[in-house]
């Protein structure tokens, strides 16, 4: 467990600004040119070729979760006070007003301008183009702890306690497809292939669905409730994303087997001393990062061994963000730091990680 067992450095400083309190959410641009930043004093900034403009300066409450359309048009935020706020480049053009629900949850659908975002026990899903909510979906069991779009668009996946139910985008009307879990779906994730779903339980359980398979996969033997799940975009040679899943302070890496019946094969990565707060995989790549309350921000190439760790932040990691084409990796910090790290360049890019 040492901090500065880096073999090589992978990633270098790039930028860093400081926020008033905890940075609570960060997001690129589906281009890249443009940084997101959020914080629990209700900040939210842009950061733009190293040029920081503030959106919203701190008030009261917190802003809770960020996220860019598809397109890079609009830019969306949620939080404590029941406030959706969008941006048409910097200039606030929406405002929906929910209190006193607390929105903590958003996405835009990969396919349109359509943002799903979460209302207590209900998700509202709005359009942009015409200005309207055009469906609320009720979840029913419990408030909603996460949503996810399928990668076509097509499916909105929301989870909670029970399960997670998955309506169809081209027919709202229509009765969701259950998965079904008799705990709480905490963390849940479409694989970027759209072939799998992927819920993180209460009960130290992982369900993954196959989504033409009526039989999910079950894996256990956690040491606490999954906090944390990420797909990889980069397919194993049997055509499968690989999938991590954090509980507590460590990382379990999932491998599909060949073989349906022994399903997936687990890998336990350990470094962290302290409760992980984010893990993504970088874009087309098998390069892992796990930010925790330790400090430490881990580097995991191929998803196996740490070549890097990243620190910078005077208490732990909240947050991290892979860059679009994963040039760059921005990490947020419990004090209010937010910092981007880019790739040290070798004319290499990231296919071999």
């Amino acid at each position: 467990m040492n901090p500065t067992a880096s073999k090589s450095k992978e990633f270098e400083e790039h930028y860093s600004a400081t926020l008033s309190d905890y940075v609570t959410a960060i997001a690129w641009s589906p281009h890249g040119t443009i940084l997101a930043a959020t914080s629990a004093a209700g900040e939210v900034v842009l950061v733009n070729d190293n040029q920081f403009t503030t959106l919203q300066t701190g008030g009261s409450t917190s802003v809770d979760c960020v996220a860019f359309s598809p397109d890079g048009q609009f830019l969306a935020v949620g939080g404590q006070n029941g406030q959706v706020k969008i941006w048409q480049g910097t200039e606030l053009i929406t405002t929906l007003e929910n209190a006193p629900a607390w929105v903590d949850k958003l996405g835009w659908s990969p396919s349109g301008n359509q943002l799903a975002f979460s209302l207590g026990r209900c998700v509202q899903v709005w359009d942009a183009d015409n200005r309207e909510v055009v469906v609320t979906l009720n979840f029913d069991n419990s408030s909603v702890l996460a949503i996810d779009w399928r990668s076509d668009g097509q499916y909105l996946a929301i989870s909670g306690y029970k399960g997670v139910k998955i309506w169809d985008s081209q027919n709202w009307e229509q009765e969701p497809y259950i998965l079904d879990i008799s705990t709480v779906s905490i963390a849940m994730a479409w694989s970027p292939d759209g072939k799998f779903l992927a819920s993180g339980n209460m009960d130290r359980s992982i369900t993954v669905l196959e989504w033409d398979n009526p039989d999910p996969w079950i894996m256990r033997g956690f040491p606490g409730k999954i906090r944390h799940l990420s797909w990889s975009q980069a397919t194993t040679k049997l055509g499968a994303p690989i999938l991590a899943s954090s509980s507590v302070e460590g990382v379990v890496v999932w491998e599909k087997l060949e073989d349906e019946s022994l399903g997936w094969e687990a890998r336990i990565l350990t470094n962290h001393v302290d409760m992980i707060t984010a893990i993504a995989f970088a874009p087309q790549s098998f390069l892992l990062a796990s930010a925790a309350s330790d400090g430490w921000l881990c580097l995991w190439k191929k998803a196996k061994q740490v070549t890097q760790v990243l620190t910078g932040v005077s208490g732990g990691f909240s947050t991290l963000a892979w860059h679009p084409q994963g040039k760059f990796l921005a990490a947020g910090g419990d004090q209010g730091e937010l910092l981007v790290w880019s790739k040290v360049s070798r004319g290499q890019g990231f296919g071999a990680s």
